[in-house]
């Protein structure tokens, strides 16, 4: 991981990657003919452009208010490894992998985040922010397993 010299420098990182997952979501949306599919792509696509605001304003004005979550992390995704293809070549259950890869990647990178800084407020906001992202994470893992249930 790169080194930061300061908390903005941990922000912008951190606005610049929830901006790649607003891309990469708004991507598969566009890419997918399932409705369900790209419905659900579009909602994250939603979700982690709140997480890059929430960021902005905190950048902005310094302070925040967040009420602590903590989410278990089920580990459906960490066993399955999608073949690597274009997003529009994907099948419905390749897609929810490879979303659930990316949200652990960004669960992994906010708990990496939380202990480059000593300031608490900032470890909250990190570990705030892991969690959400293994809230996602286990979302698209509940459904690769409800989808598999179904077709079986």
């Amino acid at each position: 991981m790169r080194e930061f010299e300061n908390i903005n420098d941990i922000l912008d990182f951190a606005i610049a990657r929830e901006q790649g997952a607003v891309d990469f979501y708004t991507r598969l949306a566009e890419d997918v003919s399932n409705t369900e599919m790209r419905d659900t792509f579009l909602q994250y696509a939603k979700e982690e452009m709140g997480h890059k605001a929430f960021l902005m304003k905190i950048k902005k004005e310094g302070t925040f208010e967040m009420a602590p979550a903590e989410i278990t992390n089920i580990k459906v995704s960490d066993y399955l490894i999608p073949e690597e293809k274009d997003t529009d070549k994907l099948t419905y259950p390749e897609a929810l992998v490879l979303a659930a890869r990316r949200e652990k990647a960004a669960y992994e990178l906010y708990l990496k985040l939380s202990e480059t800084t000593s300031d608490a407020n900032f470890k909250q906001l990190f570990n705030k922010l892991a969690q959400e992202e293994l809230k996602h994470k286990n979302r698209f893992e509940t459904e690769y397993d409800d989808y598999l249930s179904r077709e079986n």
